[in-house]
């Protein structure tokens, strides 16, 4: 039997949801679209009949779709800051969650969705769909199978641009209260990467943020930190929206004893560096990069996450795997309005920041 599933946020990421579910119609059924915007969800709901030859059903109200009892699992596509609110509203109602990152703004909120998930026995999972992207896959089987030897650090580098087009789309973005700044939206993948290779337990972190070319937004446009995690690994973050005039890269590169591995490309999809004892090159140097940053993860996470949901397993990025990234982004953000290491465990949010001058 199809697990059935309702679509909630028809913006700028619901494509790559859309392709998704066309991709795992064998696996599921969409029965429901919702947005606030009534015009985009009937236009999602369209191209969904489209692609699968059913129309799903049309709401404006969240709460209307969550009291559908066949709606077996949501996925939450809305802006940053309503992720919380609406994943634990969610699973109060019974149902199992895929949302996209960040799973929330605050260390608070992060620990609350983990225990409800588990005191429910519900599924969460989270769209940090670039852990499927095959060269990233490549990487952490060397890692898993012990190839590099003593990891000893690695260095995420996002170089990225958006301008004052983008931030004038929404009024959700670039504010503390719904978004947070470059660390937080543009970069939060390739911090989960970095910590999902790195030992995915910090310890501390010592950051900065700045805001130097967006004077029309609240938040940061370039952030740097330094994370070293209880494995003994050290993490280095590097991430702006200011490149002229376009994007430039991703970039993930993983140092250890017997092995240096680059993976970049427009979305980390791509291997730039291929080391280790006779072994120099590898076929993933030769992809393509995809026609947008959001590459094409999300088709293998639903499919996961419905198997996780059937086989009553566990997804293969759930709450506490995908709280780690937002930690460290909060951490960074403590330790540049502070202007010292943070250890943790600890709490912070970003509304914390409100009074942040950049």
């Amino acid at each position: 039997m199809k697990l059935r599933m309702a679509l909630v946020g028809c913006g700028r990421i619901s494509s790559k949801h859309v392709e998704a579910i066309e991709k795992n119609s064998h696996l599921l059924e969409p029965v429901a679209v919702c947005d606030i915007v009534e015009e985009r969800a009937r236009k999602t709901a369209d191209i969904i009949e489209k692609k699968l030859g059913k129309h799903p059903e049309v709401f404006t109200s969240y709460v209307d779709v969550l009291r559908r009892n066949d709606v077996d699992f949501v996925s939450i596509a809305t802006p940053s800051g309503l992720h919380y609110e609406m994943t634990m509203q969610a699973l109060e109602f019974g149902k199992h969650v895929l949302v996209e990152k960040p799973l929330a703004l605050d260390t608070r909120h992060l620990k609350e969705i983990v225990e409800t998930s588990k005191r429910k026995k519900l599924k969460v999972g989270v769209c940090h769909q670039n852990r499927f992207n095959p060269p990233i896959q490549e990487v952490r089987k060397r890692i898993e199978d012990g190839s590099f030897g003593k990891l000893f650090h690695g260095v995420v580098s996002v170089r990225w641009n958006r301008n004052e087009s983008y931030y004038k789309q929404d009024a959700w973005r670039g504010t503390w209260e719904q978004d947070g700044g470059v660390l937080m939206n543009q970069s939060i993948h390739g911090i989960d990467l970095l910590q999902w290779m790195l030992g995915e337990k910090p310890k501390r972190v010592l950051g900065l943020i700045k805001n130097l070319n967006h004077p029309y937004i609240s938040v940061e446009d370039l952030g740097i930190g330094i994370v070293e995690f209880e494995s003994g690994c050290v993490g280095i973050i590097e991430a702006t929206s200011n490149v002229f005039d376009r994007n430039l890269e991703e970039v993930l590169t993983i140092f250890g004893e017997k092995g240096t591995v680059k993976v970049g490309g427009l979305a980390v999809n791509r291997i730039l560096v291929w080391r280790f004892p006779n072994e120099e090159t590898h076929p993933f140097m030769n992809l393509a990069d995809p026609e947008t940053v959001y590459g094409h993860g999300h088709v293998p996470l639903y499919e996961d996450f419905c198997r996780a949901i059937v086989q009553d397993g566990k997804p293969y990025i759930d709450a506490s795997s995908a709280s780690n990234a937002v930690q460290i982004v909060l951490a960074i953000y403590k330790s540049s309005l502070e202007g010292n290491w943070v250890e943790f465990p600890f709490d912070f949010s970003t509304l914390d920041m409100k009074e942040w001058k950049g």
